[in-house]
């Protein structure tokens, strides 16, 4: 059965939680976790997404991400295949350090926003780990009541519906944390209330869905204008990229195309491999040799900034 779609919504508030393959730990020692916050701190400084909470427990997290115009789905991947090869790395394995797909709940923050992050902060209480949020070294709670400095980290979207004088607003998140202690699991804030992926009234839910499908249709000419600028660069007619075969004239040209995509603002390699009708796998792994190649032909990097200047959006550079 394929995948539900994830809902994007730029702007949007999700729940994220990530887990441990077969409930496994994600967490071997006090250095896996201030790894694991380095790579979140970058994660944020690429994508330009916020994080408003966070927690991470042994074998899951949990965090309150806000996203901008980079789909959800690309920042959690890259978090989790970095923090995968750092934990390989550490103790001399490979395989999956997570289970599966990540779940992510699309928020009404209107109505959920500071219920959400309490009840992320509480998640270490709830688990009889400690007896107070700040007890637990390992979420944003300490951050939020200024004990540790978290550039990265944004409070100030929770704190301020509190009051706009630092100090009262701290002393009342304080409180309202304190008023939570005893809430049992919440069920809503894991499955939503609409589609297993938003969380919500009907309202909230139907336009949710309507801008994510108008984000969806405004990718479609981004992908077209990378796939003509490809053509144009290696003289092939646009189907060339969607043939199957393996031969040079289109491989090559589709591994390009995959790899400009990464340098593209809004558009993803998993919406390229939906348009071409192969698996992003795949694609993934020919833009990496290619990319691979790049580094030692002049040739193939002069394509690549000729085709990214052509489309006039470049991300970042090769």
């Amino acid at each position: 059965m394929a995948r539900k779609p994830r809902v994007h919504l730029p702007g949007g508030y999700y729940h994220v939680m990530m887990r441990g393959n077969v409930g496994s730990d994600l967490f071997f020692s006090d250095a896996d976790r201030t790894h694991f916050m380095l790579l979140m701190q970058e994660g944020v400084e690429r994508y330009g997404h916020r994080i408003h909470a966070f927690c991470l427990m042994r074998n899951h997290v949990h965090l309150l991400i806000q996203v901008e115009t980079i789909p959800l789905g690309k920042i959690i991947q890259n978090l989790c295949f970095r923090y995968t090869r750092y934990v390989n790395r550490q103790k001399g394995e490979v395989g999956h350090l997570f289970q599966g797909r990540f779940k992510a709940i699309l928020v009404d923050a209107d109505r959920y926003l500071l219920e959400l992050a309490r009840y992320i902060h509480l998640n270490p209480v709830r688990a009889g780990i400690c007896e107070r949020a700040a007890d637990f070294e390992w979420s944003s709670q300490n951050a939020y009541m200024n004990m540790v400095t978290l550039p990265w980290l944004h409070t100030e979207e929770v704190l301020s519906r509190f009051s706009c004088e630092e100090s009262k607003a701290r002393f009342l998140w304080q409180d309202y944390i304190e008023q939570g202690v005893g809430e049992s699991r919440r069920s809503e804030f894991h499955q939503g209330s609409h589609l297993g992926r938003i969380l919500g009234d009907d309202h909230f839910a139907e336009r949710a869905i309507q801008a994510s499908g108008r984000y969806e249709m405004a990718k479609a000419p981004a992908i077209a204008r990378i796939i003509q600028a490809v053509c144009s660069e290696y003289g092939v007619e646009p189907s060339a990229l969607y043939e199957s075969g393996k031969g040079r004239e289109s491989s090559e040209p589709r591994a390009m195309a995959a790899l400009v995509v990464q340098h593209i603002e809004g558009v993803t390699l998993t919406a390229l491999a939906k348009e071409f009708g192969r698996e992003l796998s795949s694609l993934s792994q020919s833009a990496g040799r290619l990319r691979k190649r790049i580094r030692s032909h002049d040739d193939l990097q002069e394509r690549l900034l000729t085709i990214l200047n052509e489309i006039k959006t470049p991300r970042c550079q090769a």
